[in-house]
């Protein structure tokens, strides 16, 4: 049997036992809640994770959320004007990346605002060569590049798109230094820029993902448009986590052939290099903590649930749920991590 007790927090009253705090109410909370996401898409992987996220909690807590695709710079500029609660944001790594990687507009998220909760991983960035080309694994490409071999990556810089290929750059440092100077950036804009460059033969691999290029991997070898996978940057465990079908026509069997450990980059000659793409909340530097530990409560109450896990996995997303406090500790560690990557390539 489990026993409550109960506590308050700014106009909140809590049920606390041997699950999290869960608010008894939601009428402190913003009746109509403007959820701001870092992309201007309604079709992409972040509208897709938040508006499922939105409606699973506007449900338990008796609200209205709108999600509102404006993009990261005019997000940030929302988020940071509105200290009242009534607007919050979700994005992904790319609000920390960015940073790293110098793009222009992007702070310090630790610094600048509160770093809330995670709630998915898209677990689909991946990286892809022609079908006809001579590099059938990572492996290969190491190997080609150590040789002298000019390998030409098309990457969409600053971000998600960029981290795997500064990965590549200091795996092939630490195993066979100066050769990282053969592996080279194709700069390009989004996922359709990099596949035509790709079909064009101006690229030799391009940042990919499992959504967008598994449909490619599925034409003949003859086919100008045709390709293969050869690394996916998630986490075994995170692959693992996935339904048994995958995606398209590639299985999960299929796509743990990709990761570590059967295909490696490595990190420090030790360890292998990951990168799960997860969405997290966003909130105002100043806004009140204790609509913080709402959210909190409220995704928590959803969780243990169940039911948006299923939701989840079937848009071929893994549920990830970190309370505000875990996750700002657990976001801070990859960008530290992600730091010392870009940080040794630099130098």
């Amino acid at each position: 049997m489990t026993h409550f007790i109960t506590r308050a927090v700014a106009g909140f009253t809590f049920a606390v036992g041997l699950s999290a705090a869960i608010p008894a109410t939601a009428q402190d909370l913003p009746s109509n809640l403007r959820l701001v996401i870092g992309s201007t898409s309604t079709g992409g992987d972040t509208y897709q994770n938040a508006s499922i996220v939105a409606d699973a909690l506007a449900a338990e807590l008796g609200i209205n959320i709108k999600v509102d695709a404006v993009g990261a710079s005019e997000g940030f500029k929302a988020l940071a004007r509105d200290s009242s609660g009534n607007t919050m944001m979700i994005f992904h790594d790319q609000s920390y990346l960015a940073e790293l990687y110098g793009v222009r507009g992007f702070d310090n998220i630790f610094e600048e605002y509160t770093v809330g909760p995670t709630v998915s991983i898209n677990p689909g960035n991946a990286y892809a060569v022609p079908a006809s080309s001579p590099y059938q694994t990572m492996d290969d490409i190491f190997a080609a590049a150590a040789d002298g071999t000019r390998v030409r990556v098309a990457i969409q810089p600053g971000g998600v798109s960029e981290i795997g290929f500064s990965a590549m750059k200091n795996a092939a440092s630490v195993m066979n230094p100066g050769s990282e100077d053969n592996i080279v950036a194709v700069n390009t804009g989004g996922q359709s820029d990099k596949d035509q460059l790709l079909f064009d033969g101006q690229a030799d691999v391009i940042n990919a993902s499992i959504q967008a290029n598994e449909q490619y991997t599925q034409l003949d070898p003859s086919d100008q448009k045709a390709m293969r996978f050869v690394w996916l940057t998630a986490r075994q465990e995170t692959i693992a986590a996935a339904n048994p079908e995958g995606m398209g026509a590639l299985s999960r069997d299929d796509m743990l052939q990709y990761t570590t450990p059967e295909t490696s980059v490595t990190l420090d000659g030790t360890e292998d290099f990951t990168f799960d793409k997860e969405f997290f909340f966003l909130f105002n530097k100043d806004m009140d903590p204790a609509l913080v530990e709402a959210v909190d409560a409220g995704l928590t109450a959803v969780f243990e649930k169940g039911e948006i896990q299923e939701t989840l996995k079937s848009s071929f997303f893994i549920p990830a749920f970190l309370p505000s406090a875990e996750a700002q500790q657990h976001l801070m560690d990859k960008r530290e991590t992600y730091e010392e990557v870009i940080s040794a390539i630099a130098e």
